[in-house]
């Protein structure tokens, strides 16, 4: 459990940075060299490659050889475990707005029971 939330920790904080979170994007539509995902920044080759080596230590991204060049992968797999960690509280947020709506309903059927005995009184009243 414990390597479990060491590993979450590092693709959280991996993922903190937006340059990292924009080259995880870019190359969930293919791999890339280092060269390609650093074009579009005005930034060192030297820089992006330690953006990389962050995402890799975090488990983000891979890297490979293919002849003269080495694509750096996306590892989607990673994307799991984020998932199941978000889906967990999104699942108790879930449950305690449905009790919330639920008491909210209860309540309102109370107050429009109320609102109804008062008008027939009214009209008893004024009849």
């Amino acid at each position: 459990m414990v390597e479990h939330a060491d590993r979450l920790s590092r693709v959280f904080s991996a993922l903190a940075d937006p340059t990292r979170r924009d080259m995880v994007a870019r190359l969930a539509a293919g791999d890339a060299t280092v060269s390609e995902l650093a074009a579009p920044y005005d930034v060192s080759l030297q820089a992006v490659s330690k953006h990389i080596q962050v995402l890799e230590e975090a488990g983000l991204v891979s890297r490979s050889r293919d002849a003269q060049r080495r694509p750096v992968h996306l590892d989607a797999e990673v994307f799991d475990l984020m998932t199941k960690w978000i889906e967990r509280y999104r699942q108790q947020a879930e449950e305690r707005y449905q009790r919330l709506d639920a008491l909210l309903d209860r309540l309102q059927g109370r107050a429009g029971e109320g609102t109804d005995n008062d008008e027939t009184e009214h009209k008893g009243a004024a009849g």
